[in-house]
């Protein structure tokens, strides 16, 4: 049985047809928008609706299970108690190539790094299959045809059904607190995401931050990324007079003022992409010029416009505190001014208190929208020294408004949430796209 039917469930189905496999399909919601694709493909297969029935759950042999549905259901524990196995997607994938996987993983810049090594990779003459949470579907990739090599970003949910990844290289890239509506506790949350190490050959640490080693024990290659000086084996930063350099073990490789991603955080995502595609022997100068391309994806850190010497940045896909952190952290060491910071939405159970000392270091003002605007209030209102700085509005467009009444000459507009955007949008793409709109009205 496939538990939702959402792209990841359809790519399922379609999977299990071919493979002549009789299955079912399950969903939480009584009209999944993909439901008449379904039963279009499939008119013989059984589809269940509304809330999941244990007994029923309990008949079949395998669960595979959609990352949008909660293993801690208690129809989906009835079933596993009945004996019943359980299982992902990346599993069904992984049974079928034989080609070498990156797993990457991580609170923040898991699609950043995703793409930065797939177009590596791509532009080294390698047949590449870039997929997973990025967008699309493992088991779609099987239809593009053999690949050389397979880029997969994973997420938490993905990661703790998954059993068998046993990756050629794997990366937690950083940890922060995220999705804690949905997982038991921060120690719940990282061992989900320590399980894209099960069974890999090589490891990718961040110096930065403790929470990304390798704890499995056993023999595997390790290499590292940060923002120190790099020793042999790792990727870091060498200052050389006036000037800051990506590097490894001694060698100056570019000027980090040729990356056109902005921030202390796309530095470290520009060196853990080069750690990543060098234990895949990729061309170094190749990675180089692909760096020096990159403008970033939308909704990350992306420019938006300069209006009346006041910029602003589009960070939609700063959904949790952390990465809003290293967004204000990123931006307010390179810029002349302050940082006004309109943040604000669905916090899903986030702790907000991380966010004080770099509101205090490099804000101006903080905007605050969505559902959990007063408890991010709450941990600001200290920070700034005048208390009109902090606002309460109701829309995007006020948002900006209010921001742009706020910055001054020299100043960054930082949309970067630290929450989910569910509570008023459809998605970080929607409320990203009402933040442009408003700048483009300004």
């Amino acid at each position: 049985m496939v538990i939702g039917l959402g792209i990841t469930g359809l790519s399922c189905a379609q999977h299990l047809a071919a493979k002549g496999v009789e299955f079912m399909v399950a969903d939480t919601r009584f009209e999944p928008s993909l439901l008449p694709q379904l039963r279009e493909q499939f008119p013989d297969v059984p589809v269940l609706l509304g809330p999941l029935d244990g007994e029923k759950l309990s008949t079949v042999e395998l669960l595979i299970m959609s990352p949008g549905i909660n293993i801690q259901e208690p129809a989906i524990q009835q079933a596993r108690m009945a004996g019943v196995a359980i299982c992902s997607d990346i599993d069904l994938f992984c049974k079928e190539v034989s080609a070498p996987i990156i797993a990457i993983t991580g609170s923040n810049a898991k699609s950043t790094v995703t793409t930065l090594v797939g177009e590596m990779a791509h532009r080294a003459g390698v047949k590449v299959g870039v997929g997973g949470n990025i967008g699309t579907p493992v088991l779609d990739l099987l239809e593009q045809g053999p690949h050389q090599l397979y880029v997969l970003e994973l997420s938490s949910f993905q990661l703790e059904i998954t059993h068998r990844l046993q990756a050629e290289v794997a990366v937690i890239l950083n940890v922060s607190a995220d999705h804690l509506d949905r997982h038991a506790g921060m120690a719940d949350y990282l061992a989900a995401k320590q399980k894209i190490f099960s069974g890999c050959h090589q490891v990718i640490e961040n110096r930065d931050d403790p929470q990304t080693g390798y704890t499995n024990g056993g023999t595997v290659r390790k290499y590292s990324f940060g923002l120190s000086v790099p020793t042999e084996g790792e990727f870091g930063l060498i200052r050389n007079g006036e000037q800051e350099y990506l590097a490894t073990a001694g060698q100056c490789l570019m000027p980090v003022c040729e990356l056109k991603i902005k921030g202390r955080q796309n530095i470290s995502n520009a060196l853990a992409a080069l750690a990543i595609g060098n234990a895949v022997d990729l061309p170094m100068q190749v990675m180089l010029d692909v760096l020096r391309e990159f403008e970033g994806l939308p909704h990350r850190c992306q420019y938006v416009a300069n209006k009346e010497g006041v910029t602003f940045y589009n960070d939609s896909k700063g959904t949790n505190p952390g990465a809003t952190i290293a967004a204000l952290e990123g931006l307010g060491q390179n810029i002349e001014g302050r940082v006004v910071l309109i943040a604000g939405g669905e916090g899903k159970g986030a702790d907000f208190s991380g966010l004080a000392d770099p509101v205090g270091t490099y804000c101006r003002a903080v905007i605050l929208i969505g559902r959990d605007a007063p408890a991010i209030g709450e941990v600001v209102a200290t920070q700034l020294d005048d208390p009109r700085a902090i606002s309460k509005v109701g829309s995007m467009q006020q948002a900006v408004l209010e921001a742009f009444r706020q910055a001054r000459s020299g100043d960054v507009v930082l949309l970067s949430p630290a929450c989910a955007s569910f509570d008023m949008f459809s998605g970080f793409e929607a409320r990203g796209a009402a933040f442009i709109r408003s700048v483009e009205r300004l």
